[in-house]
């Protein structure tokens, strides 16, 4: 059993900076993609950001040198720094893992998604 928790949203004044986090805990064997999503209501699910096990990144146009994605491998925690925030940042944010588990199967993993709403 695999499980991922996500923490750090909140309410922010535009401008102003978050920082979300997504660990995986249970038998992993490794994370192959991480990624973050968000879906703001009345709008489709959006890619925000990926990072891959060789450490390369992959962002949205709209979050582009605003935010940036990170891990920390010894905690199997991801990291989402959100900075200049907009009021278009405003939605839920999933945490979602490609990642392979013991025994060795490949797992897509969905945190339980953390509301961040920013004001004007």
């Amino acid at each position: 059993q695999v499980q991922v928790v996500e923490s750090g949203g909140g309410l922010v004044q535009a401008a102003g900076t978050l920082k979300l986090s997504c660990t995986a805990a249970g038998n992993i064997l490794s994370i192959n993609v991480m990624g973050w999503y968000r879906h703001a209501p009345e709008k489709q699910r959006e890619l925000v950001a990926t990072l891959n096990s060789g450490d390369r990144t992959n962002y949205s146009d709209s979050v582009k040198s605003r935010f940036t994605i990170s891990r920390d491998n010894y905690k199997n925690t991801f990291y989402l720094q959100m900075n200049s925030l907009k009021r278009d940042d405003t939605a839920v944010y999933y945490c979602n893992l490609d990642l392979i588990a013991n025994p060795w199967r490949y797992l897509e993993v969905w945190g339980q998604g953390t509301l961040v709403t920013v004001s004007s």
